[in-house]
């Protein structure tokens, strides 16, 4: 019989939560740990279940997640953190597997993980090949504009949104979005970019866009195409390619329920202009899907179990 593991998720009852434990309901070497929901919030009792897992996956707002990893280190239960907490924190090791050779094993060897964030997933994914390589400068000026459907705000946004009436609605207007320091950390950048994110009026599903003036869009396609070749959950489209049922649009929706990340070139090589895509599902390789991947590699599982509804 194959070895079974132990993961408590503190904080469940979350959106990431609720959707990293669908996933793991089914999973064929991982056994949940469930808290009473009445004593969710009691120190002793997630002290307890801590004690008793190989992994323990936060889903709590960044004080909160901050104060358990002090209980988790005391219970000797490995972390992956889901919040923003700790994401450019000395002694953790960032959990995007296909950002540079090696990650893969630092994740598998770390006694805390943090998990990406959903927009910083797709900024990074694209920039990062781009800065490792020299084609696009640490210190150029960027910007950075993203939608997001409204399951990516949480419970409170989920509820507003869902009576309606609400349409497209931007935000992060104070240029300090908690995701910024991630994207310039992981993605190679010593400028800060201007970002700009917005919600839509639907539920899951995510577009991040990285405009390039003076650029080569052919030999962007290509690093990024080598960059990602023979990566299971990230793929890189065709030069100026669209999906032939929704064409002339690009649809945020099309990845929904998986842990995949497609990536787009779009280019016009008189005007020497490009448009870099990312499009993913914010709840899947944004946050559940990507936590279940990292949870495989940490517990040197199969990297594809289960990381998809």
């Amino acid at each position: 019989m194959s070895q079974k593991y132990h993961v408590f998720i503190d904080g469940q009852a979350g959106t990431t939560g609720l959707q990293i434990q669908q996933r793991l309901a089914r999973h064929p070497h991982i056994t949940l740990l469930g808290i009473d929901p009445a004593r969710r919030k009691e120190t002793n009792a997630r002290q307890t279940l801590m004690k008793q897992a190989d992994v323990t996956v936060l889903c709590l707002p960044d004080a909160a997640a901050r104060e358990a990893v002090g209980l988790a280190t005391a219970a000797g239960t490995r972390v992956l953190d889901a919040s923003s907490a700790h994401r450019v924190s000395d002694g953790w090791v960032y959990g995007l597997p296909e950002l540079f050779p090696g990650q893969r094993e630092k994740i598998h060897q770390a006694r805390y993980v943090s998990n990406p964030g959903c927009y910083a997933s797709g900024a990074i994914a694209l920039l990062a090949p781009l800065t490792q390589s020299g084609m696009l400068a640490a210190d150029q000026p960027l910007t950075i504009n993203a939608v997001s459907g409204y399951s990516g705000g949480g419970n409170a946004m989920i509820e507003s949104w869902q009576q309606g009436g609400k349409g497209y609605a931007a935000y992060g207007l104070g240029f300090d979005h908690k995701h910024l320091k991630e994207i310039m950390a992981w993605g190679g950048l010593s400028s800060r970019p201007i970002f700009q994110p917005a919600v839509g009026d639907y539920a899951q599903g995510m577009l991040v866009f990285i405009p390039l003036n003076n650029s080569d869009g052919s030999a962007l396609h290509q690093q990024l195409s080598q960059f990602y070749a023979g990566q299971q959950f990230i793929r890189v489209r065709e030069v100026n390619q669209l999906d032939a049922g929704s064409a002339p649009f690009l649809l945020p929706q099309a990845l929904n329920n998986s842990n995949t990340m497609e990536l787009f070139v779009f280019t016009h090589a008189e005007y020497r202009q490009s448009l870099l895509v990312a499009r993913l599902d914010n709840l899947g390789k944004g946050a559940s899907g990507a936590a279940v991947q990292n949870l495989n590699i940490m517990l040197g599982l199969s990297e594809d179990t289960c990381v998809s509804l």
